[in-house]
């Protein structure tokens, strides 16, 4: 049986569970969840083994502002359809220090043609459901008039976007 490695590393914005395939990264989780490692295993078919993955030395570099492009194999498994093209649109088109409002997105992927407002709310719910945020940078996809949510919560996409040179850290 093939195998999900999976580690719980530690970041400036909290420990993130990160799974990989023999395919590659298919899970960043905010939090310490070795049972959502588990859970993607299972519903895989894969045995779920505790070790690092090459994501999690990407992961630190990115953290440390030494990694601005993760050059990573993405396993897309825990996405389809319209979510998944989606997400490759946002992967492949909005780099480090970039934003993009739920609207373009929508109309970048094309995956929502004629939708108008129903397409920019539709491109969030998929935003909601990222398998594997940071890496595909969900954080980096605003609202037409503000940040927008983020599944890691406001504080995490305030910290990632200023990490980025897109917000200006807050003075404390």
């Amino acid at each position: 049986m093939s195998a999900l490695s999976w580690a719980v590393v530690s970041a400036p914005i909290g420990p993130l569970t990160v799974g990989a395939t023999e395919v590659g990264l298919c899970l960043v989780a905010f939090g310490a969840h070795p049972e959502r490692a588990v859970a993607v295993a299972e519903r895989l078919d894969l045995e779920p083994v505790e070790e690092p993955s090459p994501a999690v030395r990407q992961l630190a570099e990115y953290f440390a502002g030494e990694r601005r492009v993760f050059d990573l194999t993405l396993d897309w498994r825990l996405t389809h359809g319209t979510q998944r093209t989606v997400l490759q649109t946002l992967f492949r088109g909005v780099p480090f220090g970039g934003t993009t409002t739920y609207a373009e997105l929508a109309a970048a992927s094309g995956a929502y043609e004629g939708h108008g407002y129903t397409a920019a709310r539709g491109v969030g719910s998929i935003m909601g459901s990222n398998p594997i945020p940071v890496v595909v940078p969900c954080h980096r996809v605003t609202a037409a008039d503000g940040l927008g949510g983020f599944g890691g919560g406001r504080a995490t996409k305030e910290w990632l976007l200023a990490h980025e040179g897109v917000l200006t850290p807050t003075l404390f």
